[in-house]
């Protein structure tokens, strides 16, 4: 059974409690939300307002409120691949094929419908937080986190590192190379992107696993985030990736885009420990490289 969320932390100067949890990262949106949704403030086990005044050596604890399910996420059992998992922390291998989040075109069946039921099943008092999304057919790892709060902080300068696997078209030519092009909507398409000037900076860091004449199979190192980035820089220097028909790629080996998630370096939020996780290639992927 889990707890209610909460965080412990060592007063080192006296300062009104409202300025303290300022430097300790909590927002006055949490603040707002502790205070009408079911949170509190204790210091030194007693419960206080924003505007008491600390003293060296008090222990304040922020108790963060329970969390509901989005409204229309329906909680659907099915299997997770859970690779980590902590209080704070979920990271779970997507398979290809299925989508991240619930959308017109696929409302059911998503990771987060599974994640849940996973949260109900287990008493975790949270809502589905992604940290970071997949397409629908790329596989590999996506990050959640159990609480708004982690969240919040996880997506304003938290370090994160993501690195791809992809099996592109052709020969590539250069063991290692960046790819800075910004990346904008093609025309007036929903989906599809393009290189083009006015777009948003996108950074790719590419290098050589293993290669034939007929594929090569790299390494992406993002830096940015644009939507579609790896598959349209792989496009944008001649070789689309394999089954990626939308950008080029070939449909005849392999059905999806050869792209998969294959590790993921994080920064702990709460220990400041550096995790690196690492997903194996799938098997599709796999039987393109014999």
């Amino acid at each position: 059974m889990y707890k209610q969320f909460h965080l412990v932390f060592n007063v080192t100067e006296p300062m009104l409690l409202r300025e303290a949890l300022a430097l300790w990262g909590i927002s006055k949106r949490t603040l707002t939300s502790i205070k009408f949704d079911g949170g509190c403030l204790l210091v030194n086990g007693q419960e206080k307002t924003v505007r008491h005044s600390l003293s060296v050596g008090d222990v304040v604890t922020v108790l963060f409120p329970y969390e509901e399910v989005s409204e229309g996420l329906i909680r659907q059992e099915g299997p997770l691949d859970i690779v980590y998992e902590d209080d704070v922390l979920l990271i779970v291998n997507k398979p290809p094929g299925q989508s991240t989040i619930p959308s017109r075109e696929h409302p059911s069946h998503t990771l987060a419908n599974y994640v849940a039921h996973y949260y109900e099943k287990m008493s975790i008092p949270s809502t589905v937080h992604i940290l970071t999304r997949l397409d629908k057919d790329t596989s590999g790892l996506v990050c959640l986190v159990k609480n708004r709060h982690i969240h919040h902080i996880m997506n304003h300068g938290h370090v994160m590192n993501k690195t791809y696997e992809a099996i592109a078209h052709g020969k590539v030519e250069k063991p290692f190379q960046q790819i800075i092009e910004p990346i904008g909507r093609k025309g007036d398409s929903i989906i599809e992107r393009e290189v083009r000037e006015d777009g948003l900076f996108a950074h790719t860091d590419i290098s050589i696993i293993r290669q034939s004449f007929h594929f090569s199979h790299v390494r992406c190192l993002l830096h940015t985030g644009r939507t579609h980035q790896i598959r349209v820089h792989l496009a944008h220097i001649g070789h689309p990736i394999m089954g990626d028909d939308l950008y080029g790629g070939k449909l005849d080996l392999i059905k999806r885009q050869a792209l998969h998630c294959a590790s993921v370096e994080i920064k702990h939020p709460l220990t400041g420990e550096m995790l690196t996780i690492i997903s194996p290639l799938p098997e599709d992927m796999k039987k393109l490289l014999i």
